[in-house]
């Protein structure tokens, strides 16, 4: 099974602290469809016959597409794949965009899942991020797709903000379990060189929160949704059993992916690559047949470095058997005595043939990783 990623590079405007590649000029939006439909025909051959398993349209701001986009994008991947075997079909939309009339619309199309960037239900938070919607917005823009049917819901959440405060945390998560979503994304605030956060960070008007605050927050987070009952399956992602994000679950579970867009990243278990991260240039190479993308062949070392990234921010972890399979006994060896002082200080624990991250681990996971990969 392998997945599929669209990436929609178009924002209605810029979030404060988004490093992601997007713009706010839509003039080239059918020269973009256009490229993405002919690089979904010049790459068809990519994942060497792999059913899909998830489609993922992400960004940028996937909303801002209309029907007859999302149309054309749809005819052109059933003329190359059978969707038929997918599991789960996501749109990423922003809850300004969400409207009966809107959600109408796409209900033709095969989406079966709805990622919502509410962020914060707390209005000054929403304001300070640059966002376009506000509490009311959000809180609306759920229970208008829960009315249409969509019920597979996620919402993205954000803390660490400046002068963020546990309280305010805490009824941040309190307003987002009343509306009975089966699964959160929770993301600390990043300070991304190249985006406005950045600049106002060296420029001295925004600081960041210290440590202490981070890790009472992180823990106010796993306390609060463990309690509701959602699982802790990936660092930053929680659900109710069986909802786990499917297609993000791929990236953590060396599947191969397919993306689609200016800037989006492929990775078929030899290669990773990744488009140019410009859209006029993505437009113009695409369409005149010339490279559009980079290419990195990975070696066993870097398949090793990845998959330990990747698989022990899950509560699947490291397989020890299949670690030995992939990569052999040397790096197995020293995957076991890199591991051994963090097992001993109960920041990794091992069950039978898996070893994965504690709770206690979590909030180190970064020094783990470094210490684990070669």
């Amino acid at each position: 099974m392998a997945g599929l990623y669209i990436h929609v590079p178009f924002c209605a405007k810029r979030c404060i602290y988004c490093d992601f590649y997007s713009q706010t000029n839509t003039k080239y939006k059918e020269e973009y469809i256009k490229a993405v439909i002919r690089e979904l025909n010049l790459r068809k051959n990519y994942l060497n016959g792999d059913p899909l398993k998830t489609i993922y349209f992400g960004g940028g701001t996937p909303s801002q597409l209309q029907a007859n986009d999302f149309e054309q994008i749809f005819n052109a991947i059933a003329n190359l794949y059978d969707i038929s075997p997918c599991e789960e079909i996501t749109l990423e939309a922003n809850p300004d965009d969400i409207s009966d009339e809107y959600l109408k619309k796409i209900k033709q199309f095969p989406f079966n899942r709805i990622s919502l960037g509410v962020q914060s239900f707390d209005d000054k938070a929403l304001h300070f991020l640059n966002r376009r919607h506000n509490r009311k917005q959000a809180i609306n823009a759920v229970h208008l797709c829960q009315e249409a049917g969509f019920t597979n819901l996620s919402i993205d959440l954000m803390y660490g903000l400046p002068q963020q405060s546990p309280e305010s945390w805490d009824a941040d998560l309190s307003e987002a379990l009343d509306l009975k979503i089966p699964h959160f994304s929770a993301y600390h605030l990043s300070y991304e060189e190249g985006t406005n956060l950045y600049e106002k960070m060296e420029a001295g008007t925004v600081s960041p929160i210290d440590e202490e605050t981070s890790i009472l927050l992180f823990n106010i987070l796993i306390d609060k949704l463990g309690t509701a009952g959602y699982l802790h399956y990936e660092i930053s992602n929680f659900c109710t059993p069986g909802n786990f994000a499917k297609h993000n679950s791929i990236y953590w579970t060396d599947h191969k992916y397919i993306g689609i867009g200016p800037a989006a990243h492929s990775y078929n278990n030899h290669s990773r690559q990744w488009n140019v991260s410009s859209l006029t240039d993505y437009i113009t190479n695409i369409l005149n047949d010339k490279t559009f993308f980079e290419e990195e062949i990975l070696d066993l070392k870097s398949r090793y470095n990845d998959y330990i990234l990747t698989h022990l921010r899950t509560i699947w972890g490291i397989q020890l058997n299949e670690l030995h399979d992939k990569f052999g006994q040397n790096l197995y060896d020293y995957f076991s005595t890199q591991s051994k002082p963090y097992l001993e200080k109960k920041l990794l624990e091992k069950n039978k043939e898996t070893v994965k991250l504690s709770t206690k681990g979590i909030f180190i996971s970064d020094s783990i990783f470094r210490d684990l990969i070669k």
